[in-house]
């Protein structure tokens, strides 16, 4: 099995090999990803977020270690051996506590990060970049400091196998909230700047060994998403930066919301050294488009006591709008773009014990009803395999839909 540094340094030496960062902790949604993984031995990299997943439980509920004891048992589930996954720890930092004070926040960030190591998270992401309740304006050389300050408490927890990614240049988590009309692509001053900074801060922390293990730096590279909006990579904006990894020493760049960009894209990406490549919302919109695939098939046969699922959901979503809000325009499509928008906020609404159970009565009812492969076929857009049985049928779907954009992301890194 070729591990993340034999892939960082294969990127370096101009090889098109890269690893794709799953970003979700929907369960559903990595069991599919791990079904696609099942063809051979290659590394699986799965992050969770400060905001998801933190020693206070984060929005999922989970701690660290729980998260890995989850994603652990979904793996073995679907015949992947846990051995295989490299997880990943991002935005570790004080953003949860950033209406705190620095100083409060930055002690939150010292135990969230020492929690994702003791838990044996190995791919440590350090940001520092946002300001805190009683912060100005950061200067980058305070930012630096701070991620030094992370990455001396990641190094005291005695593991030996941590690797780091550092730099902040990212879009909004989750896709972007406004119109938009165009991305600055970082420049190569900056990825220098940004480099001498680290190098400066973790030498003054005595961590500068750990730096030597960093293999990533995250910049934006021109790629985003909105609701209803993608900016495409294009490589011929970005010779300068892709030509500066030359510069630094045994990294590759880290390229944040690459969700929908095409398979030509993705490849492009990492033939450009944007070697990891992040994706969180295409996963679980997927997911949502076989569990609507399987509301249409209900409705169109029309079976006893409907689940209601897409009814169920939207009534939980205008009930509770914090988590879609800020991320869909109002107007005459609001309605429309609250389900089916890129930036999938449904994705917030599945664990509501309504939305589940709803869930639940879809798959049962689907698979009472016995589906004719044509009608399958006609609402996924041709999947047709005569060897699923029904009782297969709900979790068949979920894995091809799903699959389909990991077998796109595999293919762009090379893992073919």
């Amino acid at each position: 099995m070729m591990g993340l540094g034999e892939i960082v340094a294969a990127n370096r030496a101009g090889e098109p090999r890269g690893i794709p960062s799953w970003c979700t902790a929907h369960p559903q949604t990595l069991s599919a990803i791990f079904h696609a993984y099942r063809d051979n031995d290659s590394p699986i990299l799965v992050e969770a977020t400060c905001n998801q997943v933190n020693q206070f439980g984060g929005y999922t509920g989970m701690t660290p270690e729980a998260f890995r004891v989850f994603v652990e048992a979904l793996a073995r589930d679907e015949g992947v051996d846990p051995a295989r996954l490299v997880l990943g720890g991002d935005h570790l930092g004080p953003n949860p506590w950033k209406a705190e004070s620095a100083a409060s926040a930055m002690a939150n960030a010292r135990d969230l990060v020492a929690a994702y190591v003791d838990a044996g998270f190995r791919k440590i992401h350090l940001d520092a970049s946002m300001a805190c309740a009683d912060d100005g304006v950061l200067a980058e050389a305070t930012i630096a400091a701070r991620a030094a300050d992370l990455c001396a408490v990641a190094e005291g927890r005695g593991k030996s196998d941590l690797v780091y990614v550092v730099g902040t240049e990212v879009p909004i988590p989750g896709g972007e909230t406004e119109v938009l009309d165009a991305l600055a692509v970082t420049s190569a001053e900056a990825v220098a700047d940004t480099w001498s900074q680290h190098r400066k801060a973790f030498a003054a922390s005595g961590v500068s060994a750990a730096l030597e293990r960093a293999v990533g730096m995250v910049v934006q590279p021109g790629v985003d998403f909105g609701n209803d909006m993608v900016f495409s990579f294009y490589a011929a904006k970005t010779v300068a930066l892709s030509a500066s990894v030359s510069n630094l020493p045994g990294i590759v760049f880290e390229a944040h919301s690459t969700d929908y960009q095409s398979q030509q894209a993705l490849g492009d990406l990492v033939r450009s050294h944007f070697a990891i490549l992040k994706v969180g919302p295409e996963l679980t919109f997927a997911f949502r488009q076989a569990m609507f695939a399987l509301a249409r098939i209900e409705e169109l046969l029309a079976v006893p006591e409907p689940s209601n699922l897409v009814t169920v959901l939207r009534n939980e979503m205008l009930a509770n709008p914090r988590d879609w809000r800020a991320y869909v325009a109002t107007g005459e499509r609001e309605s429309q773009m609250m389900l089916y928008g890129l930036s999938d906020r449904v994705r917030y609404y599945w664990p509501r014990p309504a939305v589940q159970a709803a869930l639940d009565r879809l798959q049962k009812n689907v698979i009472a009803a016995r589906p004719e492969p044509g009608i399958v076929a006609q609402v996924t857009g041709g999947l047709v395999d005569p060897t699923i049985s029904a009782d297969e049928l709900p979790r068949w779907m979920a894995r091809n839909m799903v699959g389909d954009v990991v077998r796109k992301y595999r293919a762009a890194a090379g893992d073919v």
